[in-house]
């Protein structure tokens, strides 16, 4: 069952799912120009909560926010966001010091590596998937991020295999780069999200859920 929720200080609304007995959680950031209705994350959350995960699905900015189209790519203050996210799961939820992982797509990629290279030790973000990133946007924050990265690209998206691989080279954590072949930026062909879904379950199992195992 999904409830919705509001995380402090400006109340930016969020769908979280819980199975029941989960043993760790994954939160999306959403690409430029999408929220927490996106489809293809809606997708890949559905997908992730049958394998056992979590899912908080949630807006990055506000209503205010979204007109003004220089806010869009603010992926620092929207990894803030993202951290925020974090603590009001583990205070006001059954997550409370379940291992948390980040699922972020587009420019939301970028967002969720700066988080989780922010993140200080009580966040605990043990796993970073990103689809069809802008993991560049993320610049010095690479060089910190600690959590096992998995970065997915669309093999017929030439722009973002060149970006991906130049972000793989500068992570230095548990790291691996996936290339789906004949997929597009969106993933939208027949398949091709499904084989994401299917990597990010399989990431997230190795690597969260081995957390939560101890």
């Amino acid at each position: 069952m999904e409830t919705t929720l509001y995380i402090p200080p400006l109340g930016l609304a969020g769908q979280i799912g819980a199975p029941k007995d989960f043993k760790a959680a994954v939160i999306f950031a959403h690409g430029t120009s999408s929220g927490r209705t996106s489809p293809r994350n809606v997708r890949v959350a559905a997908r992730l909560r049958e394998a056992g995960f979590a899912t908080l699905l949630m807006d990055l900015q506000t209503e205010g926010e979204k007109a003004d189209p220089a806010n869009q790519f603010d992926v620092h203050r929207q990894s803030e966001r993202l951290l925020l996210a974090v603590r009001h799961l583990r205070a006001t939820t059954a997550v409370e010091r379940k291992p948390i992982g980040f699922f972020g797509a587009g420019s939301g990629a970028a967002s969720a590596l700066i988080a989780a290279g922010r993140a200080a030790e009580h966040d605990g973000i043990g796993a970073v998937v990103c689809r069809g990133g802008r993991p560049d946007l993320a610049e010095e924050w690479l060089n910190a991020v600690a959590a096992p990265t998995l970065l997915v690209v669309g093999g017929k998206d030439a722009p973002a295999l060149d970006l991906n691989n130049d972000a793989f080279n500068r992570l230095h954590c548990t790291k691996a780069l996936e290339v789906v072949p004949g997929a597009g930026r969106l993933f939208e062909e027949t398949g091709k999200l499904d084989q994401v879904a299917d990597s990010a379950r399989s990431w997230f199992t190795t690597h969260l859920l081995k957390a939560a195992n101890g």
